[in-house]
């Protein structure tokens, strides 16, 4: 049973993505309709298919003639981050019935992940209260979706500026992040692979490409230099000792 503390609790957790997902929801909502989708068509996509990155993806590399085939292997590709968010929380899905673990699994984003992750470290959360926040958070972006088809055309935002809105919520998301020597190492990187891609015309999986690429090299970092200075902070309180 969901109790209303549960309801509460998750609301309050989402209540930031909701907020950011009406500002990012409703310019792709545009997107969409500038391709022909209509209001039906976009709320099932962001209900079935649910991914921002993707939804955006979709329109822009159809208004820019990509066959059909590609978008949808740019698309997959991109979304196969999904997997890995999901699957890192497979020790909190422990003892959890299989439909709630499928279903939290099955919605989780890049900022529920983050959201999520948060309050499971900070304890008392639980897969239910994780779930309510994946559902807020979908229902928030579906509904935006769907007022951008509607209202796109009256308020007149130029599709550029419409494009940029994913770019801009992880731009917000970066400046959230504590600054560490690793943290920069992973910036740097996946910025450079995403130029490379791009330059070298991968555009669809630019993204993937670069944030593979910033992972890896915050982990080579993290692992050949931080245990060096952990090393010599050990051998030398041995000796002061």
């Amino acid at each position: 049973m969901i109790s209303k503390n549960d309801i509460q609790k998750a609301f309050s957790a989402a209540l930031p993505i909701m907020l950011g997902y009406i500002a990012i929801g409703i310019p792709c909502g545009i997107l969409c309709a500038s391709i022909g989708l209509n209001a039906f068509q976009v709320f099932l996509l962001s209900m079935l298919f649910y991914s921002g990155a993707g939804q955006f993806m979709i329109p822009n590399m159809y208004l820019a003639g990509s066959p059909l085939l590609s978008i949808i292997a740019s698309v997959s590709l991109v979304n196969t981050r999904q997997m890995l968010y999901s699957a890192s929380f497979a020790p909190q899905c422990k003892g959890v019935r299989k439909r709630l673990a499928f279903l939290f699994a099955a919605t989780v984003t890049d900022e529920s992940y983050g959201v999520n992750t948060t309050c499971f470290e900070s304890g008392n959360w639980t897969v239910k209260r994780a779930t309510l926040v994946n559902l807020f958070s979908q229902s928030s972006w579906a509904l935006s979706n769907v007022v951008g088809v509607l209202v796109g055309n009256a308020i007149g935002v130029p599709l550029a500026i419409a494009s940029f809105a994913m770019t801009s919520i992880f731009i917000c998301l970066l400046c959230m992040q504590k600054i560490t020597p690793a943290n920069a190492v992973a910036v740097v990187l996946s910025m450079a692979g995403v130029f490379l891609a791009k330059a070298l015309r991968l555009g669809g999986a630019a993204i993937l490409l670069g944030a593979l690429l910033g992972v890896a090299g915050a982990l080579v970092f993290s692992r050949f230099f931080t245990p060096k200075k952990e090393s010599a902070s050990t051998n030398r309180s041995s000796d002061e000792a």
